[in-house]
């Protein structure tokens, strides 16, 4: 299949639009026949439902109410059996769980953005011309779903994408990178020097603030923070000035501010939808830190195999090696508290939690930020937010859990296959604060990795940059590229169809990747 990005007619974008928008009664208004309609055409009525549809893809979510467009097997496949089980927030089962690419896996998530999110944004920017506040909210969001790809893939597609050129260029991550600080800056500047508190164009649609000002500028500081770490590596100063502008600025301190997309039976949880259909199942390594620390978010995000007995499966296990072995399900907690039948609609879908922000300004604060709070104290926050965030009320348990002394365990799965390569636990602390440095940083990797699930492009982003030993790695590599091997995947490689559409631009991206298309060559930010 070619495809270059262009938007000629709305055709695709408008589709989707169309289903977005009949969550609040737009249907009839928008499900006309798309291909009669031009950019030009494009006014501030169609910037809501525009922008409800760049929210749905750009989380990678997709649904059958959107036929031809796109289903929920683009979170299947872009995250589950890439992103997730690279960070082993599940074990998919597909060969991906041994570091290797197969079936063109890599290009589900690539196309869906480019043919969906990416059309529904630039349409929404075009809808909102001369509307300085959803253009601001415009641009935090370009940074958000462009950040997952860019993080991903490497260099990609972003100035030119959408441009109506049959070649489109690629941009280094460096560049794009100055581009979003640049926006999130320009964002902030508009959203904090307004007197509207509302988007009122956006309202209706924005399934996950309602069109809010203020929580919207919030979750741009936010995002500054989150990218300020990640290229705290590569360019400390420039970091350092990110990180403090962001949180004096203003980052999510309560739950209530945290970003979720509200799910319904049109834009269902596709995660909720997948996981136990597809056979998606608990690994070693969450087992491992979830029983040792005796963490109370277990029995919620996971199903036991026997009366309070959990099983992982190890990540890169070969082909049935393990037969007809039970492990843990994921459990309605994460699935959804609805009725039979329509869990995936009750159950909201994860974008950015405030816990993150904690975590990460106690990072800073190691780092020697101005974070607003001592590093402990910034941990400690970030902890408690997470076990609340998943209905973990009782102060007393939560106390326990961060002056906890216990360390990650065995996996239950030794008592079945005493030989597999497990002893080496990977996480060795406590929760309890450490006195050193060092160990405080792991511990902060640590509880992070937990804070974002299931959310795992931003986890695989993480564990990436900091390099924390958090994870197993796979028992088996079917991919022995330079970088590679049983390692933490670097990066996606490009789809397949580039080559032959966009041959030179692609050629373009993988020397401004600076080595070669393989899951080994680092990106520009990760550096250790």
């Amino acid at each position: 299949m070619k495809y270059s990005f262009k938007i000629k007619t709305l055709g695709v974008a408008l589709m989707a639009v169309s289903i977005l928008s009949s969550c609040t009664g737009d249907f009839d208004e928008i499900n006309k026949d798309p291909n009669s309609l031009t950019e030009d055409q494009l006014d501030a009525t169609l910037a809501g439902p525009s922008f409800a549809s760049a929210l749905y893809a750009g989380i990678h979510n997709g649904s059958y109410s959107s036929p031809g467009v796109d289903d929920q097997g683009t979170w299947g496949i872009a995250t589950g059996i890439l992103s997730s089980t690279f960070v082993q927030y599940l074990d998919c089962r597909y060969g991906t769980e041994r570091n290797a690419f197969v079936n063109g896996y890599e290009g589900r998530g690539w196309t869906r953005f480019y043919t969906v999110a990416v059309p529904a944004l630039n349409n929404a920017i075009k809808a909102s011309e001369g509307n300085a506040e959803a253009l601001a909210v415009l641009k935090i969001w370009k940074v958000f779903m462009y950040n997952q790809m860019v993080d991903a893939y490497g260099p990609i597609p972003y100035t030119e994408a959408g441009n109506g050129k049959e070649k489109v260029a690629y941009d280094s991550v460096e560049f794009i990178y100055t581009d979003f600080f640049k926006l999130l800056n320009e964002a902030n500047a508009t959203l904090n020097a307004t007197s509207v508190t509302t988007v009122a164009s956006f309202q209706p649609n924005d399934r996950v603030y309602a069109g809010s000002v203020a929580k919207w500028r919030v979750f741009g500081n936010s995002l500054r923070l989150r990218l300020a770490l990640r290229i705290s590596d590569k360019e400390p100063a420039q970091a350092k000035t990110e990180a403090e502008a962001a949180v004096a600025a203003g980052v999510m301190q309560t739950n209530d501010q945290s970003a979720y997309f509200k799910a319904s039976n049109i834009t269902p949880n596709n995660l909720n939808m997948i996981v136990n259909s597809w056979g998606y199942v608990m690994t070693s390594s969450m087992e491992s830190i979830l029983v040792g620390y005796n963490d109370p978010r277990l029995a919620k995000w996971f199903a036991p195999i026997d009366t309070g007995v959990y099983r992982g499966q190890p990540i890169g296990g070969l082909q049935d090696q393990f037969g007809t072995t039970k492990f843990s399900a994921f459990n309605n907690d994460v699935m959804g508290n609805g009725a039979a039948g329509n869990l995936s609609e009750s159950k909201n879908i994860e974008i950015f939690m405030a816990s993150e922000n904690y975590l990460s300004r106690a990072e800073g604060a190691l780092n020697g930020w101005n974070m607003g709070g001592t590093a402990q104290s910034l941990y400690e926050t970030g902890i408690r937010l997470s076990l609340q965030q998943w209905g973990i009320v009782d102060n007393t348990a939560i106390n326990a859990y961060i002056a906890g002394s216990t360390l990650p365990t065995l996996p239950n799965v030794l008592t079945v296959y005493p030989t597999l390569d497990l002893q080496d636990i990977p996480v060795k602390l406590p929760v309890a604060w450490s006195s050193t440095e060092a160990n405080q940083r792991t511990q902060i990797a640590v509880q992070k990795y937990l804070a974002i699930f299931p959310e795992s492009w931003e986890a695989w982003s993480d564990l990436r940059r900091s390099d924390a030993k958090v994870i197993y790695p796979p028992l088996n590599t079917d991919n022995n590229d330079p970088g590679v091997g049983k390692s933490l995947m670097k990066r996606i490689i490009y789809v397949t169809n580039e080559y032959s559409s966009n041959k030179d631009a692609v050629t373009d991206g993988i020397s401004k990747l600076g080595g070669p298309d393989s899951g080994g060559t680092k990106l520009w930010w990760d550096t250790k």
